[in-house]
């Protein structure tokens, strides 16, 4: 089993998404696993600044689940995931190695993308689908 944070970043109506370019492919809130040594806040953070280039000020936890159906690049299909709500500053910065893309998008949007799939799942629990 791994474990993993995401985070939801919304600003102005719109949420922040990568169009990951690492398996699972889709578009997706940042998102990852958390290191060894590491705590869901630390890998939040990280993950947060490796992907989007933004600084988390505040973050509150909005699900911690384990999904059996998961897998990953790694080879694991059980994930223990972390989803926070995040405020951020800073400007986005487009990390290339880790998306093909990244943007706001508003929810009417969202709908229509190709979505990895553990973040269709969570976008229909947070309303978005």
């Amino acid at each position: 089993m791994h474990y993993s944070v995401g985070a939801v970043i919304k600003k102005q109506g719109k949420y922040l998404l990568i169009d990951r370019a690492k398996p699972p492919f889709g578009f997706a809130c940042v998102s990852g696993h958390i290191d060894e040594g590491e705590n869901e806040i630390e890998a939040l953070k990280r993950e947060v600044s490796e992907e989007s280039g933004l600084k988390v000020i505040s973050h509150k936890l909005l699900y911690k689940e384990l999904l059996d159906w998961n897998w990953c690049r790694r080879g694991v299909g059980v994930h223990y995931v972390y989803i926070f709500d995040c405020a951020v500053e800073g400007e986005i910065i487009h990390n290339k190695k880790e998306a093909k893309s990244i943007g706001l998008y508003e929810p009417n949007i969202i709908k229509t993308l190709p979505l990895e799939p553990v973040w269709e799942y969570w976008f229909e629990k947070l309303g978005l689908l």
